[in-house]
């Protein structure tokens, strides 16, 4: 009883502490909301800012039900305060994940907050201002004097805000291959060897998410991603967890039982 007690306690004190981490993130994330959403008329105006550039003069977006407007509103508080809180929650999940790494590799937590931060920042920003407007020029390119673009708040946020948190996470690319290079799944060899596969991947990956057809948003996807990945692979040479040095001491431990078991051995041929 004793043993399957022992077995249990390491998992039970895993999900306690995942609990308090998720209870911390979502408090954060209802801070953040409650602050973002005193803003979100002009949040709304950033979100649709890459649209409006594009539309034709006079034109302006629809809600098709009552309760559509303030469900966008929510929505755009909500991604405002996951981009807002990002710092804090990417330090929660740095706390939960931090046990299980050697005392030299727990030093990394700012590292860890700063680029994830900036990473995901920057994939954001280059989706809002590289990647949208000509997907979106691309879309409205279709109008004419008897075909008018009216479009709806809800289906608007729902592409913009997929392909923004999209680009945020593929953006990541280098903090993901150095956790999987620490715990051994890759190598910065086996990275570059399969280059080629990544690089068709990645062209898949970016014709599925971008929004339009067109060559070009696809190579504006692509080759951040391409990039991306030869830094992954720089950062996995770097990131190679080096095994513990115990070989010493337990040299010594056996060497010492040995000159113990030699001093006895006479005695008891003697007896």
């Amino acid at each position: 009883m004793t043993i399957s007690t022992d077995e249990k306690l390491p998992l039970t004190t895993h999900l306690e502490e995942l609990r308090k981490r998720l209870v911390r993130v979502l408090i954060a994330l209802a801070i953040g909301f409650s602050l973002c959403y005193g803003f979100k008329e002009q949040l709304f105006q950033i979100v649709t800012y890459p649209l409006l550039e594009v539309l034709p003069k006079n034109s302006f977006m629809v809600f098709t039900s009552l309760p559509e407007a303030f469900f966008t509103y929510m929505k755009i508080s909500f991604f405002a305060s996951l981009l807002l809180t990002s710092p804090y929650i990417l330090l929660e999940i740095w706390k939960f994940i931090s046990p299980g790494l050697y005392p030299k590799e727990k030093k990394y937590v700012f590292p860890f907050v700063f680029f994830s931060t900036i990473l995901f920042a920057g994939g954001v920003l280059f989706g809002y201002f590289v990647a949208l407007p000509p997907a979106f020029k691309f879309f409205v390119s279709f109008s004419s004097d008897f075909l008018k673009p009216m479009v709806s708040m809800r289906e608007y946020l729902a592409l913009a805000l997929k392909l923004l948190l999209a680009f945020g996470l593929c953006f990541e690319l280098p903090v993901f291959v150095f956790f999987l290079t620490k715990i051994g799944v890759v190598n910065a060899r086996m990275l570059s060897s399969q280059r080629r596969y990544a690089i068709l991947i990645i062209f898949i990956a970016a014709a599925v998410l971008t929004p339009s057809p067109d060559i070009v948003s696809q190579l504006l996807m692509a080759v951040p991603l391409m990039v991306l990945y030869e830094i992954s692979i720089v950062v996995a040479r770097f990131a190679v967890r080096k095994p513990r040095e115990n070989k010493k001491p337990v040299d010594a431990e056996k060497s010492k039982e040995l000159e113990v078991s030699d001093q006895e051995a006479p005695g008891e041929q003697d007896v």
